[in-house]
Protein backbone atom coordinates (compact mmCIF):
# COMPACT_ATOMS: atom_id res chain seq x y z
CA UNK A 1 0.00 0.00 0.00
CA UNK A 2 1.27 3.62 -0.87
CA UNK A 3 0.94 4.98 3.01
CA UNK A 4 1.25 8.42 4.32
CA UNK A 5 5.07 10.05 5.57
CA UNK A 6 3.68 9.47 9.06
CA UNK A 7 3.10 5.80 8.36
CA UNK A 8 6.44 4.99 6.42
CA UNK A 9 8.27 6.37 9.64
CA UNK A 10 6.51 3.89 11.98
CA UNK A 11 6.86 0.97 9.47
CA UNK A 12 10.82 1.70 9.12
CA UNK A 13 11.20 2.03 13.03
CA UNK A 14 9.16 -1.11 13.28
CA UNK A 15 11.70 -2.66 10.59
CA UNK A 16 14.48 -1.55 12.70
CA UNK A 17 13.99 -2.62 16.15
CA UNK A 18 12.30 -6.27 14.55
CA UNK A 19 16.42 -6.81 13.16
CA UNK A 20 17.58 -5.93 16.47
CA UNK A 21 14.48 -8.16 18.52
CA UNK A 22 15.46 -10.99 15.77
CA UNK A 23 18.79 -10.88 16.98
CA UNK A 24 18.17 -11.21 20.48
CA UNK A 25 15.35 -13.65 20.11
CA UNK A 26 18.28 -16.14 18.67
CA UNK A 27 20.32 -15.83 21.53
CA UNK A 28 17.68 -15.90 24.61
CA UNK A 29 19.25 -17.68 26.54
CA UNK A 30 21.68 -15.55 26.98
CA UNK A 31 19.41 -12.46 27.99
CA UNK A 32 19.72 -10.50 31.11
CA UNK A 33 16.14 -10.11 32.48
CA UNK A 34 15.14 -8.87 35.51
CA UNK A 35 11.21 -9.11 36.90
CA UNK A 36 9.36 -6.28 36.80
CA UNK A 37 6.74 -8.58 38.95
CA UNK A 38 5.15 -11.88 38.70
CA UNK A 39 4.04 -13.15 35.31
CA UNK A 40 5.81 -9.69 33.46
CA UNK A 41 9.09 -9.67 32.51
CA UNK A 42 11.55 -7.28 31.33
CA UNK A 43 14.70 -7.75 29.08
CA UNK A 44 17.62 -5.50 27.80
CA UNK A 45 16.01 -6.59 24.48
CA UNK A 46 12.98 -4.21 25.50
CA UNK A 47 14.77 -1.20 26.17
CA UNK A 48 16.67 -1.45 23.23
CA UNK A 49 14.30 -2.18 20.51
CA UNK A 50 12.31 0.68 22.60
CA UNK A 51 15.11 3.03 22.11
CA UNK A 52 15.35 2.74 18.66
CA UNK A 53 11.84 2.78 17.88
CA UNK A 54 11.89 6.48 19.97
CA UNK A 55 14.96 7.52 18.68
CA UNK A 56 12.94 7.09 14.57
CA UNK A 57 9.75 8.11 15.52
CA UNK A 58 10.98 11.64 17.52
CA UNK A 59 13.77 12.43 14.99
CA UNK A 60 11.48 12.04 12.28
CA UNK A 61 8.22 14.09 14.32
CA UNK A 62 10.12 16.28 17.56
CA UNK A 63 7.07 17.73 18.11
CA UNK A 64 4.67 14.55 19.02
CA UNK A 65 4.11 13.26 21.97
CA UNK A 66 5.81 9.66 23.36
CA UNK A 67 3.87 7.13 25.56
CA UNK A 68 6.34 4.19 25.85
CA UNK A 69 5.98 0.99 27.73
CA UNK A 70 9.46 0.81 29.00
CA UNK A 71 9.39 4.79 29.66
CA UNK A 72 8.08 8.11 30.98
CA UNK A 73 5.71 9.76 28.90
CA UNK A 74 6.09 13.31 26.99
CA UNK A 75 3.62 15.76 26.45
CA UNK A 76 5.22 16.94 22.97
CA UNK A 77 5.05 20.14 21.58
CA UNK A 78 2.25 19.39 19.28
CA UNK A 79 -0.28 18.36 22.00
CA UNK A 80 -2.55 16.68 19.69
CA UNK A 81 -0.08 14.37 18.23
CA UNK A 82 1.71 11.13 20.46
CA UNK A 83 3.15 8.24 19.62
CA UNK A 84 1.42 5.18 21.73
CA UNK A 85 4.35 2.12 21.09
CA UNK A 86 5.07 -1.47 22.77
CA UNK A 87 8.52 -1.82 21.66
CA UNK A 88 7.95 -6.17 22.43
CA UNK A 89 4.60 -7.29 23.35
CA UNK A 90 4.83 -10.66 24.22
CA UNK A 91 7.83 -10.43 26.83
CA UNK A 92 7.21 -13.96 28.35
CA UNK A 93 6.69 -15.78 24.86
CA UNK A 94 10.32 -13.75 23.67
CA UNK A 95 11.94 -15.10 26.81
CA UNK A 96 10.96 -18.56 26.50
CA UNK A 97 11.71 -19.12 23.03
CA UNK A 98 8.28 -18.91 21.67
CA UNK A 99 8.09 -17.21 18.22
CA UNK A 100 4.59 -14.58 18.67
CA UNK A 101 5.58 -11.44 19.66
CA UNK A 102 5.45 -8.39 18.05
CA UNK A 103 5.94 -4.14 17.55
CA UNK A 104 3.22 -2.32 17.79
CA UNK A 105 3.05 1.64 17.55
CA UNK A 106 0.17 3.62 17.17
CA UNK A 107 -0.57 7.37 16.45
CA UNK A 108 -3.22 9.52 18.17
CA UNK A 109 -4.28 12.40 17.18
CA UNK A 110 -7.04 14.54 18.67
CA UNK A 111 -7.56 11.65 21.01
CA UNK A 112 -8.54 8.90 18.04
CA UNK A 113 -6.26 6.80 16.87
CA UNK A 114 -5.12 7.51 13.25
CA UNK A 115 -2.38 4.90 12.15
CA UNK A 116 -1.40 1.65 13.28
CA UNK A 117 1.55 -1.25 12.70
CA UNK A 118 1.86 -4.62 14.18
CA UNK A 119 5.03 -5.84 13.00
CA UNK A 120 5.78 -9.62 13.69
CA UNK A 121 9.71 -9.96 12.99
CA UNK A 122 9.38 -14.02 13.99
CA UNK A 123 7.71 -14.26 10.55
CA UNK A 124 8.17 -11.15 9.04
CA UNK A 125 4.86 -9.94 8.63
CA UNK A 126 3.77 -6.44 9.39
CA UNK A 127 0.19 -5.14 9.80
CA UNK A 128 -0.75 -1.93 8.93
CA UNK A 129 -3.46 0.37 8.67
CA UNK A 130 -4.46 4.24 8.84
CA UNK A 131 -7.66 5.83 9.15
CA UNK A 132 -9.92 5.50 6.16
CA UNK A 133 -7.15 3.83 4.04
CA UNK A 134 -7.92 0.47 4.75
CA UNK A 135 -5.81 -2.22 6.53
CA UNK A 136 -2.96 -4.06 5.08
CA UNK A 137 -0.94 -7.00 5.48
CA UNK A 138 2.49 -6.99 3.87
CA UNK A 139 0.94 -6.30 0.30
CA UNK A 140 -2.35 -8.43 1.21
CA UNK A 141 -5.65 -5.98 1.78
CA UNK A 142 -7.19 -7.33 5.15
CA UNK A 143 -10.62 -7.85 6.06
CA UNK A 144 -12.37 -9.70 9.24
CA UNK A 145 -13.99 -13.12 8.93
CA UNK A 146 -17.14 -13.48 7.14
CA UNK A 147 -17.89 -16.35 9.85
CA UNK A 148 -21.71 -15.81 11.46
CA UNK A 149 -22.01 -18.54 13.69
CA UNK A 150 -20.79 -18.41 17.26
CA UNK A 151 -20.34 -22.61 17.17
CA UNK A 152 -17.91 -22.13 14.43
CA UNK A 153 -15.60 -19.09 15.60
CA UNK A 154 -12.52 -18.88 17.41
CA UNK A 155 -11.61 -16.63 19.90
CA UNK A 156 -8.14 -15.23 21.19
CA UNK A 157 -7.71 -14.19 24.92
CA UNK A 158 -5.16 -13.54 27.49
CA UNK A 159 -6.02 -15.27 30.99
CA UNK A 160 -4.35 -13.26 33.92
CA UNK A 161 -1.55 -13.99 35.39
CA UNK A 162 -0.12 -14.68 39.19
CA UNK A 163 -3.86 -13.70 40.74
CA UNK A 164 -4.43 -10.41 38.92
CA UNK A 165 -7.62 -9.28 40.62
CA UNK A 166 -9.49 -9.72 37.15
CA UNK A 167 -8.50 -13.23 37.15
CA UNK A 168 -12.59 -13.99 38.01
CA UNK A 169 -14.12 -11.73 36.04
CA UNK A 170 -11.77 -13.35 32.96
CA UNK A 171 -12.42 -16.93 34.17
CA UNK A 172 -16.63 -16.22 34.45
CA UNK A 173 -16.77 -14.89 30.86
CA UNK A 174 -14.09 -17.73 29.33
CA UNK A 175 -17.10 -20.12 31.39
CA UNK A 176 -19.88 -18.30 29.37
CA UNK A 177 -18.20 -18.37 25.90
CA UNK A 178 -16.53 -22.16 26.06
CA UNK A 179 -19.56 -23.83 25.83
CA UNK A 180 -20.64 -20.75 22.69
CA UNK A 181 -17.90 -21.45 20.40
CA UNK A 182 -15.31 -23.71 18.47
CA UNK A 183 -12.34 -22.90 21.03
CA UNK A 184 -10.19 -20.00 22.26
CA UNK A 185 -6.94 -19.72 22.33
CA UNK A 186 -4.45 -18.22 24.44
CA UNK A 187 -1.42 -16.85 22.83
CA UNK A 188 0.22 -14.22 25.33
CA UNK A 189 0.31 -11.35 23.17
CA UNK A 190 -2.27 -8.81 22.88
CA UNK A 191 -1.15 -6.55 20.04
CA UNK A 192 -0.43 -9.37 17.75
CA UNK A 193 -4.17 -11.19 18.56
CA UNK A 194 -5.71 -7.96 17.63
CA UNK A 195 -3.98 -8.08 14.93
CA UNK A 196 -5.10 -11.83 13.87
CA UNK A 197 -8.92 -10.14 14.47
CA UNK A 198 -8.23 -8.11 11.21
CA UNK A 199 -6.38 -10.91 9.70
CA UNK A 200 -9.35 -13.18 9.72
CA UNK A 201 -7.64 -15.45 11.99
CA UNK A 202 -9.48 -14.79 15.03
CA UNK A 203 -13.15 -14.04 15.17
CA UNK A 204 -12.77 -12.14 17.96
CA UNK A 205 -10.35 -11.03 20.84
CA UNK A 206 -10.77 -9.41 24.68
CA UNK A 207 -8.94 -9.05 27.92
CA UNK A 208 -8.75 -6.98 30.76
CA UNK A 209 -5.66 -5.13 32.46
CA UNK A 210 -4.21 -4.06 29.34
CA UNK A 211 -2.00 -0.69 28.70
CA UNK A 212 -2.71 2.29 25.85
CA UNK A 213 0.32 0.43 24.28
CA UNK A 214 -1.25 -2.94 23.87
CA UNK A 215 -4.46 -1.76 21.74
CA UNK A 216 -3.77 1.25 20.22
CA UNK A 217 -2.56 0.10 17.05
CA UNK A 218 -5.01 -3.01 16.91
CA UNK A 219 -7.74 -0.65 17.23
CA UNK A 220 -7.42 1.42 14.00
CA UNK A 221 -6.21 -1.98 11.96
CA UNK A 222 -9.52 -3.88 13.59
CA UNK A 223 -11.98 -0.98 12.36
CA UNK A 224 -10.13 -0.73 8.82
CA UNK A 225 -10.48 -4.24 8.27
CA UNK A 226 -14.36 -4.05 8.91
CA UNK A 227 -14.17 -5.30 12.51
CA UNK A 228 -15.82 -3.78 15.68
CA UNK A 229 -13.86 -2.58 18.58
CA UNK A 230 -15.35 -1.45 22.16
CA UNK A 231 -14.41 -2.14 26.07
CA UNK A 232 -16.32 -4.65 27.78
CA UNK A 233 -18.17 -2.58 29.55
CA UNK A 234 -20.09 -0.68 26.66
CA UNK A 235 -19.56 3.07 25.82
CA UNK A 236 -15.80 3.37 27.33
CA UNK A 237 -12.61 3.94 25.26
CA UNK A 238 -10.21 1.12 24.74
CA UNK A 239 -7.23 3.38 24.64
CA UNK A 240 -7.80 4.65 28.40
CA UNK A 241 -10.38 2.21 30.00
CA UNK A 242 -7.52 -0.73 30.37
CA UNK A 243 -9.57 -3.27 28.41
CA UNK A 244 -10.65 -4.48 24.92
CA UNK A 245 -13.17 -6.25 22.98
CA UNK A 246 -12.94 -7.23 19.29
CA UNK A 247 -14.31 -8.99 16.57
CA UNK A 248 -15.40 -9.34 13.18
CA UNK A 249 -18.90 -7.60 12.01
CA UNK A 250 -20.88 -10.92 11.21
CA UNK A 251 -19.63 -12.05 15.25
CA UNK A 252 -19.29 -8.76 17.44
CA UNK A 253 -22.89 -8.63 18.50
CA UNK A 254 -22.81 -12.56 19.47
CA UNK A 255 -19.74 -12.24 21.11
CA UNK A 256 -19.83 -9.31 23.48
CA UNK A 257 -23.38 -10.36 24.81
CA UNK A 258 -22.04 -13.62 25.52
CA UNK A 259 -18.69 -12.00 27.19
CA UNK A 260 -20.85 -9.36 29.33
CA UNK A 261 -23.31 -12.02 30.54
Amino acid sequence: MQGSANLNVMIKAARKAGRSLVKDFREVENLQVSAKGAGDFVSRADFASEKIIRDELTGARPNYGWVGEESEPVAGEDPTRRWIVDPLDGTTNFLHGLPHWCISIGLEHKGEVVAGVIFDPAKDEMFVAEKGQGAWLNETRLRVSKRNRMTEAVFGASLPASNRHNLPQTLQETARLLPACAGIRQWGAAALDLAYVAAGRFDGFWQRGLSAWDVAAGIVIIREAGGFVETISPDGNPVEDREIVAGSSAIFDGFTRTIRG
